[in-house]
């Protein structure tokens, strides 16, 4: 099937024949036919799928007829990365549309984006928290909303923003057509399509148990002490033409990302502690070949978009599988070829055998020069109990100086078990006179 068999108007068609879309995938192919008819849609899709085009082109094509200006679509996004991206995207497929996209996030000040919905945006896109903050401020309506979209709804769920959703859904009119988009269908995000959407029309074409067919993988057991030596070795090899390495930490992220500063690798780090334009500058820079490597938490993991990105290194493996196949698929996207590289130690095993068990494929093994040695695992480290006081004891920390009035006062006790009422200590007494020794009271 062709784009243009799917009931697109033509200043769309234009637009990404421009961008080089020639046919839709599965979740484009029966998504848009059920958006255009005006349906409630439950989609599941893996990242890498198309759904953003899946979403936004019937979007466009819908509003294009109507008042312009007015926030007529929002689409809810989990990450500011994301947001931006829908955006973009949104913009690129309206280049012929007198139609605008506007983002809105947390992480920045929001003097600009208020800016932004004074001018008028017929798109808005938008991270939970600063869209609640804006609305509060009367700075956003959504009485004119004619389509919602929740984006990766199952993160949104993972990050906590479930009452958001529902505070927000309840917002827009009542007769507004819902898109809800998830990675993965649990429970609760069924529960919460059956309260948001009216009678949606379902589409699995692509449930995530299986990676992208495009992306080769496979893993290196190396100890955790040998990783970084693996990891320089393997981006310096004239393969890696660009690459994100994931780390499951921040602090790991910043610790790989400095190392291959000091060996040359021009890289970056993306995590939860950089702000917006820290982070916004860091895939920029990927993207326009400035930077060969992007070392990201799990903050990059979903919706991130680069085109053509050779590689994928999971320098820690996660406990997800959900996880593993969301960061896989920022490369072999929109048929690319792409490779996803494993750096398992011994304490890691375990995770990437659940992996394994999940996508129903094993991985192939390759072997370095640093080979694993090492095949104990880590212990970690018991907290210590805290120590109870003994009943019928008194916990002389926590005695408290009481004033006449009977209200404790802001100074230290000088209380001490055992002592007289002068508050020195009873059991020695020392004579006045030079020269005299110091005699117990049980000498006397």
């Amino acid at each position: 099937m062709k784009f243009n068999e799917l009931q697109l108007i033509e200043p769309i068609i234009k637009a990404i024949t421009e961008l080089k879309y020639e046919e839709p995938s599965k979740i484009q192919e029966k998504t848009i036919p059920l958006l255009l008819e005006g349906h409630d849609v439950l989609g599941c899709a893996q990242t890498g799928s198309g759904k953003t085009a899946a979403f936004a082109l019937p979007i466009l094509q819908k509003l294009v007829k109507g008042n312009k200006g007015e926030v007529r679509a929002l689409v809810m996004a989990p990450t500011r990365e994301l947001a931006i991206q829908i955006c973009d995207n949104f913009n690129a497929y309206a280049k012929y549309l007198d139609l605008q996209a506007g983002a809105i996030f947390g992480g920045v000040s929001q003097e600009e984006q208020v800016d932004m919905l004074k001018e008028g945006v017929d798109v808005l896109v938008a991270t939970p928290g600063r869209l609640l903050d804006l609305m509060h401020q009367r700075h956003v309506k959504l009485d004119q909303v004619e389509i919602l979209v929740l984006d990766e709804a199952d993160q949104m769920l993972d990050m906590g923003f479930i009452k958001d959703i529902r505070t927000i859904a309840t917002t827009v009119p009542e007769q507004c057509q819902k898109v809800m988009f998830s990675a993965t269908m649990p429970k609760p995000i069924e529960r919460l399509s059956d309260t948001i959407l009216r009678n949606p029309e379902t589409v699995k074409q692509d449930v995530v148990t299986n990676a992208v067919d495009t992306v080769k993988q496979c893993v290196y057991y190396v100890d955790d002490e040998n990783k970084l030596n693996l990891l320089t070795s393997l981006i310096k090899s004239e393969e890696v033409k660009n690459a994100i390495v994931f780390t499951n930490t921040k602090h790991g992220a910043e610790k790989v990302s400095k190392h291959l500063l000091k060996v040359a690798v021009r890289a970056r780090a993306i995590h939860g502690d950089k702000n917006q334009n820290s982070r916004q500058d860091a895939l920029l820079q990927l993207k326009k070949g400035k930077v060969k490597v992007l070392v990201a938490t799990d903050i990059a993991a979903r919706g991130i978009d680069i085109s053509k990105l050779s590689h994928v290194f999971n320098y820690d493996i996660p406990d997800s599988p959900e996880v593993y196949i969301h960061r896989i698929g920022r490369t072999g996207r929109a048929g690319e070829e792409g490779r996803a590289i494993n750096l398992c130690c011994i304490d890691e095993v375990d995770h990437f055998a659940a992996i394994e068990r999940h996508i129903r494929k094993r991985i192939m093994v390759l072997k370095s020069e640093w080979p694993m040695i090492n095949l104990t695992k880590t212990e970690k480290p018991k907290r210590k109990k805290k120590q109870e006081t003994p009943k019928g004891e008194i916990d002389v920390k926590k005695v408290k100086d009481i004033s006449l009035s009977g209200k404790p006062v802001n100074k230290k006790s000088k209380y001490r078990y055992g002592s007289n009422s002068s508050g020195k200590a009873a059991g020695k007494k020392k004579f006045n006179g030079g020269g005299k020794k110091r005699v117990r009271w049980s000498d006397k």
